[in-house]
């Protein structure tokens, strides 16, 4: 039975069980409370952990795989890599620092840097030769600078309003882009993870793309077809008037409108797009 991480609360919970329920899971009902969930028919375990511990666990062997945050995981300095970036929970970790102090990085040397993220911080400060202390915080890493704990900061920054509160700003580029990920264990092969992996690659296919069909002058196909190009190539099908054909092809879903237009001017009629719910590529 496969073994795997969820997290329990945070920014990553509720999307992660959204996914995994897309993808054919059994996940926790609103308000569910369970640490463990057992999915026979998929012969699946669902473990329910802080985010901040899954790469723990799937890095000592104790699960198999685990959904977190890139930033947890290479914060954690565990033995687990990523194998499925899962495109939600988008984050950005950068450098700040009081306004008018730094404009690089390589100013930190000598520094006293605070963070949440200690083992993230000193593998990004070490591969670039930056010899910076660290201070590790569990939170409100904005007041360190102004009560004499830091020089500047490395955290996670969404809008930049706290840092500006703070009387601070962004330097430097971003040390990591982050996004919830699949993990496992590093260098380790399992074959039901294979599964899970296929289940979850047709949620982000389902969620990126959508069907479109419509029909058009046989004649104008493959200006049509440069248009909807499809994964491999769309589907033509003959209609009953032998001059039109009908098409099928899988469209970026952010595309869709300005697609339709297009074939639309082109010549296409009966245009319609419909979701894809699940799929396999």
């Amino acid at each position: 039975m496969l073994r795997v991480a969820v997290p329990n609360k945070g920014s990553l919970s509720e999307a992660a069980s959204e996914m995994l329920a897309e993808a054919g899971y059994r996940q926790r009902r609103d308000g569910g409370r369970e640490l463990v969930l057992v999915d026979p028919d998929n012969d699946i375990e669902f473990f329910f952990l802080r985010p901040r511990d899954i790469a723990v666990y799937v890095g000592q062997g104790t699960l198999d795989v685990g959904i977190t945050g890139r930033d947890l995981l290479l914060d954690a300095e565990v033995e687990a890599e990523e194998l499925l970036g899962l495109g939600f929970a988008a984050s950005t970790f950068r450098f700040a620092g009081p306004v008018g102090d730094f404009d690089s990085v390589e100013q930190l040397e000598g520094k006293r840097l605070a963070t949440s993220y200690d083992g993230l911080l000193r593998g990004y400060l070490a591969e670039r030769g930056i010899n910076a202390k660290v201070v590790r915080l569990d939170g409100a890493v904005e007041s360190s600078v102004r009560l004499g704990v830091a020089d500047a900061i490395a955290d996670v920054v969404e809008t930049g309003t706290t840092l500006k509160a703070a009387g601070m700003e962004i330097f430097g580029e971003p040390i990591l882009l982050s996004e919830s990920v699949l993990i496992g264990r590093k260098g380790e092969k399992n074959p039901a993870a294979d599964i899970l992996i296929r289940r979850l690659q047709g949620v982000l296919v389902a969620r990126q793309y959508v069907l479109m069909d419509y029909d058009i002058r046989k004649e104008l196909v493959e200006e049509a077809a440069a248009l909807t190009p499809g994964l491999e190539s769309p589907t033509v099908s003959p209609l009953r008037d032998s001059d039109w054909v009908a098409v099928r092809s899988m469209v970026p879903k952010k595309e869709t409108n300005r697609i339709m237009d297009e074939l639309y001017d082109l010549g296409a009629r009966a245009i319609l797009v419909s979701s894809i719910h699940a799929c396999r590529i």
